[in-house]
């Protein structure tokens, strides 16, 4: 069903290319439905490319959502312009006043410096603590996750030897929770990046549930028991080419970079990689909309 996005945003090519169901304002309003308000705060510096990843997932519901999405007023990114920014994306004092049915917290590529040292920092914690009374469900990923545990909960991350680089088999703690309902008993999910957070650390405090993890790659989903909160350490948005692009930019570059595990046939960069998580993402994304946002937000926000 539709997502409502500005008629002219370049993402909205690539997805009605991909047959994915998007609408104009003036069709969206002549519906008698109310659509769910879901914002997008964008971190990462290719916006384009994450908005494409999310919207694709956003849109494989059939519910009608109308997306605002956000950039950091304190950091302007070098990889997009100003007036693309200004068509399309608002900050967050343009909506601190306003409620939101569900909201995503997307990584960024400064997961190797401390919170503190992140210029956008302050920023962002005045943007989780609005997150707690102004939306019903918030879903954050990898270093937005790493970031909101933090400084919710004060749970540190820990820097890697290496970076967590590939495709990893998960499976699920507790099947009781909607969040995973129709989930397999084992399930791949990409993972990028060179620092973790720990079971042990997560345990501690009560009000967390660790619902999803790999042997390899460590914690993957956690979830506040209120179901307010959804914490994701791996890209379940990423595309199949998405781990590909990074790593030909890392050889590129001459940064030791491993092949991504479980990607390429036959660990073979030279061979084009295989999309095999699109289906729990999918389902991630779907379960979330439905039962964390859809069936918990009141109808007046």
């Amino acid at each position: 069903m539709p997502l409502n996005i500005p008629d002219n945003l370049p993402a909205a090519e690539v997805l009605i290319k991909e047959n994915i169901f998007i609408m104009n304002e003036s069709r969206a309003i002549s519906q008698d439905i109310r659509p769910l308000k879901i914002g997008i705060l964008n971190l990462m510096p290719t916006k384009m490319t994450t908005e494409v990843q999310l919207l694709r997932l956003l849109g494989n519901t059939p519910l009608q959502i109308d997306i605002t999405l956000l950039h950091s007023k304190t950091y302007h990114s070098k990889n997009v312009s100003s007036e693309y920014l200004r068509t399309f994306y608002k900050t967050f004092d343009d909506i601190k006043n306003q409620r939101f049915d569900g909201f995503i917290i997307t990584g960024a590529p400064v997961e190797l410096m401390e919170f503190e040292e992140v210029a956008y920092w302050n920023e962002l914690k005045e943007i989780m603590d609005w997150t707690k009374d102004n939306v019903t469900s918030t879903l954050h990923i990898c270093w937005g996750a790493q970031a909101a545990l933090y400084h919710h909960y004060g749970i540190p991350k820990y820097r890697l030897d290496k970076k967590m680089f590939g495709v990893f088999k998960h499976t699920v703690n507790n099947r009781d929770l909607q969040l995973i309902r129709g989930f397999d008993d084992e399930f791949l999910i990409p993972h990028s990046r060179h620092t973790e957070i720990l079971r042990k650390d997560i345990e501690k405090v009560k009000s967390l549930e660790i619902i999803s993890e790999s042997k390899e790659s460590g914690v993957y989903m956690v979830i506040s028991k209120d179901g307010k909160e959804i914490y994701l350490t791996g890209h379940a948005e990423y595309d199949a080419e998405t781990l590909k692009s990074e790593y030909d930019r890392d050889v590129r570059e001459g940064k030791p970079i491993e092949i991504p595990v479980n990607y390429y046939p036959e660990n073979d960069p030279s061979k084009e990689p295989l999309l095999t998580w699109r289906c729990h993402a999918s389902l991630l994304f779907s379960n979330w909309l439905n039962y964390y946002v859809y069936q918990e937000t009141p109808y007046e926000l």
